[in-house]
């Protein structure tokens, strides 16, 4: 599997549509009792973690790691445009790292983008994030638009079935999909699953089944499934398509 590191430059989002309504950032604030509102946009003492470096001088991420961006704000949420910027400018350093970046406001990713950024960074892959229709709608109409040079879909928390074909490309390197978890989960019908699945086997376009959610519905069958296993049962499901054993999309060259 792929080794990776989580970086959160920043902290805290405000909701923006259906697929924020429960939304585990604000659920992990409650918990430990943050002092500060989840809706407040902040810095982070890992701010700099990219170019942090050990007392031997070497990087405190080693090279070849997958960076998960962000996941607990949005990369682009207006709080923290004056800081990007530099956040732009830490993943241009490291082009040994991977940077995975997924978005609700893909709508916003032209602001402050480096001027340098031409055709995307190879080391950038950009995860626009859609929850039903509306939603893949407005954002994927952009998202098919921008110059990005590695794109995936990101299907999570699926709140509907979902018709994609008309988005799916040899520009998408993989649709991979979700459901919701936490105790107030919404439902996820596995035959949204597997008919966004048959979309992207119509299209040639990697499919990934990443995560149960809480609550599954299958066969007529409703399965409340715990947060630990809700990974290793949809890999288990063994629907994934072009998708290899080491977790990454076949035929992806940066």
């Amino acid at each position: 599997m792929i080794m990776s590191t989580g970086w959160n430059p920043w902290h805290g989002s405000t909701k923006i549509s259906a697929g924020c309504k429960y939304c585990y950032v604000y659920r992990q604030d409650e918990m430990y009792g943050a002092d500060i509102s989840s809706r407040e946009v902040r810095k982070t003492a890992n701010f700099n973690l990219p170019v942090k470096r050990k007392r031997d001088k070497n990087y405190k991420i080693e090279p070849g790691r997958l960076v998960y961006t962000c996941f607990t704000s949005d990369f682009f949420v207006d709080g923290a445009d004056e800081w990007r910027a530099e956040a732009w400018a830490m993943i241009r350093e490291r082009t040994d790292l991977d940077f995975f970046i997924f978005t609700k406001r893909i709508d916003r990713f032209r602001i402050g983008l480096p001027d340098d950024w031409e055709e995307g960074y190879r080391n950038v892959i950009i995860g626009c994030t859609v929850e039903n229709q509306a939603m893949a709608d407005y954002r994927l109409s952009i998202f098919k638009r921008l110059p990005i040079r590695h794109k995936v879909i990101i299907a999570a928390p699926l709140l509907e079935n979902l018709h994609l074909s008309s988005y799916l490309d040899d520009t998408i390197e993989e649709v991979a999909v979700s459901g919701e978890s936490g105790n107030d989960a919404r439902i996820c019908d596995y035959e949204w699953i597997l008919d966004i699945r048959k979309q992207c086997i119509e299209k040639n376009v990697p499919f990934c089944f990443h995560q149960t959610g809480a609550k599954l519905l299958k066969d007529g069958k409703l399965y409340r499934i715990k947060r630990y296993y809700q990974i290793s049962q949809a890999w288990k499901a063994g629907i994934n398509y072009r998708i290899g054993r080491d977790g990454k999309p076949e035929g992806v060259i940066k």
